[in-house]
């Protein structure tokens, strides 16, 4: 077979999109008259923030020695918190390009898929990128290659994205190196009545997305058999959900048509199912329900818990449904509803990390027109035995459990003090240190609930922008715990409530109280803001009232005449502040967010 699947993975900012635009070129896909950079990374907030988010499918076509190939790309991100993504491409594929920065080396991310792909048998080809600028170190990029995975020095290859230097040579090994699609012999099913037979279709569900023309539309490998005829009915094994084949093709990166998809293609089907539960991903398509699943993909869990609520109220049912088809786009992210004495009606979501937080976020106010309000973020702790994902639903218990990762670190050497400061600070324990040229790799063991404040900025901070990380759940051990509550005019909001360590709670407490006097709007009335733990207030701000100079009209005369004035706007005070009650505003909930 003529096809190749392969995907291209590295870490964040390594330069995986400029190489895809760089093949999309040389292989005629997108003429260069129409080709903009990052051409995959369909987002606006991709191009925003100059990061891959989602897989991207694309077909090339090449000719290497008067022979047609079909090569099938998913470019993927970099970010662990996007790994995910990383692992459902290298499910559908038989080989990957593990991408190197040759003037940053290996990373934590460029091991972390390496590896993974490693475990999936995959074929690795390995590449060092960059090589056009006058900062590359190529040798020690070789060299870091050679020791980290065991490449031989003649696999390795030197391209540039940027230039299309070495990227023909790179094509040539695609074509040479990454094995076709096996296929399997079973994949015809008879037909009663007759000798007729019809291809078996089995596909895998990669991605999806949806369309309010054509309903979900499922991105898959064909692993046996072949589409068939729009109209015919096909079978999703796992939800036992029917469909019917709308439109079958292929992404160029554009969706186009094709008359049928072949077993070892990557392309796309719309169903025709506007329900967007019933097609999931890691799913298989079938032509019927005899046929044995695929094993699919592993349950991903989440680690990072937010509220998110509606600012109006009556846009509860909007937020619902755009959750439901934001989550067939990205299947790592997860909801239930949750509702709140501060904020009404809303969902507690689940996300792999804080900047998947922040992405589906945006992502949610920009493609789908739903304003959010976010509570501070938390992690999943167990109470006695059961799991808690809200803080403030924590009462009396009798053990607290939280959940622990094994943290990697890459730093230059010269950065290894800050970095191991910052670590201990925020309760790692040290395993090992090992190392790679100018780098190293700290291992560690830290609360995930200190990994969720602020950890990766700090870090990006003392290490002047060079350290890289990966993580992984270990489990969950005891802590000595307690939920810190804000209270404002006395009343709690149950939205900022918050599970801290013990000896960092009054620390947290003031810190709190402290973000909330500057960004909580002043009213006629003082407003107290307070951190309690229990019974017991840790820290108080005081707010102080716009204060009319209700004495401004008087002129001499006895002091009492002032004291009168001043005695009844004192008591016109206290009533309001009985009466009123203080809204907080969005801004409040996301300057806490972000601190």
């Amino acid at each position: 077979m003529n096809i190749r699947n392969f995907s291209i993975i590295a870490h964040v900012d390594h330069g995986k999109s400029t190489l895809a635009d760089r093949l999309l070129e040389i292989t005629g896909t997108i003429p260069k008259d129409k080709l903009k950079p990052q051409l995959l990374d369909s987002l606006a907030l991709e191009r925003e923030r100059g990061i891959t988010i989602k897989l991207a499918p694309v077909r090339l076509n090449y000719t290497l020695n008067a022979i047609p190939y079909t090569l099938n790309l998913i470019d993927t991100p970099g970010h662990v918190d996007f790994s995910y993504e990383v692992s459902r491409a290298l499910a559908a594929v038989e080989g990957a390009i593990l991408l190197v920065d040759a003037t940053q080396g290996i990373q934590a991310q460029t091991l972390a898929h390496g590896l993974s792909a490693l475990e999936q048998n995959l074929t690795l080809i390995p590449a060092i990128n960059k090589i056009d600028l006058s900062n590359a170190d190529i040798e020690n990029a070789k060299k870091q290659l050679i020791e980290t995975f065991g490449f031989a020095e003649s696999e390795i290859l030197l391209v540039s994205g940027k230039t299309g230097e070495g990227v023909e040579n790179l094509l040539k090994a695609i074509i040479g190196r990454i094995p076709a699609p096996k296929l399997s012999g079973a994949n015809v099913i008879h037909l009663e009545g007759g000798n007729k037979a019809t291809p078996r279709l089995k596909a895998l569900i990669f991605d999806s997305f949806y369309d309010p023309f054509k309903g979900v539309v499922a991105e898959v490998r064909i692993v046996e058999g072949q589409t068939p005829p729009n109209q015919s009915p096909i079978m999703f094994l796992g939800t036992a959900a029917q469909g019917h084949v709308l439109e079958a093709g292929v992404f160029t990166p554009a969706l186009t048509p094709a008359d049928q998809l072949k077993a070892g293609e990557i392309g796309y089907i719309a169903t025709g199912i506007k329900e967007p539960d019933l097609v999931r991903v890691g799913d298989t398509v079938a032509t019927d329900f005899s046929t044995a699943p695929l094993p699919g993909y592993k349950e991903v869990k989440p680690m990072v818990f937010v509220g998110l609520f509606p600012i109006d109220a009556d846009e509860y049912f909007e937020l619902k449904e755009a959750l439901a088809k934001f989550r067939l786009t990205d299947p790592a992210f997860s909801y239930i509803p949750e509702q709140s004495q501060a904020l009404g009606a809303g969902f507690r979501c689940g996300f792999l990390g804080l900047l998947h937080a922040e992405v589906v976020q945006e992502r949610l106010s920009g493609e789908f027109n739903v304003d959010l309000l976010a509570t501070a973020p938390s992690v999943e702790y167990l109470v006695d035995g059961e799991i808690l994902t809200n803080p403030s639903a924590l009462s009396t218990f009798h053990s607290i459990k939280e959940p622990w990762i094994a943290l990697r670190i890459f730093v230059p050497q010269i950065y290894i003090g800050p970095v191991m400061e910052l670590v201990q600070d925020k309760r790692g324990k040290f395993l090992n240190m090992q190392h790679f040229g100018v780098a190293v790799e700290l291992s560690y063991e830290m609360p995930l609930s200190e990994m969720v404040s602020n950890f990766y900025d700090r870090l990006k901070s003392v290490s002047s922008g060079f350290a890289s990380l990966d993580w992984e759940l270990l489990d969950f051990r005891e802590v000595e715990a307690v939920r810190v509550d804000i209270l404002v005019s006395g009343e709690k909001v149950d939205a900022l409530s918050t599970i801290v360590y013990r000896p960092k709670a009054e620390g947290f407490g003031r810190r709190m109280v402290e973000k909330l006097k500057e960004v909580l709007p002043r009213q006629n009335f003082v407003i107290a803001i307070q951190a309690a733990i229990g019974g017991t207030i840790i820290a108080r701000e005081t707010i102080s009232p716009f204060r009319k100079d209700v004495t401004a009209k008087l002129y001499g005369g006895d002091r009492t005449r002032k004291d009168k004035l001043l005695e009844k706007q004192k008591k016109g005070k206290k009533k309001m502040k009985m009466v009123g009650r203080v809204e907080i505003p969005q801004e409040a909930f996301l300057s806490i967010l972000k601190s």
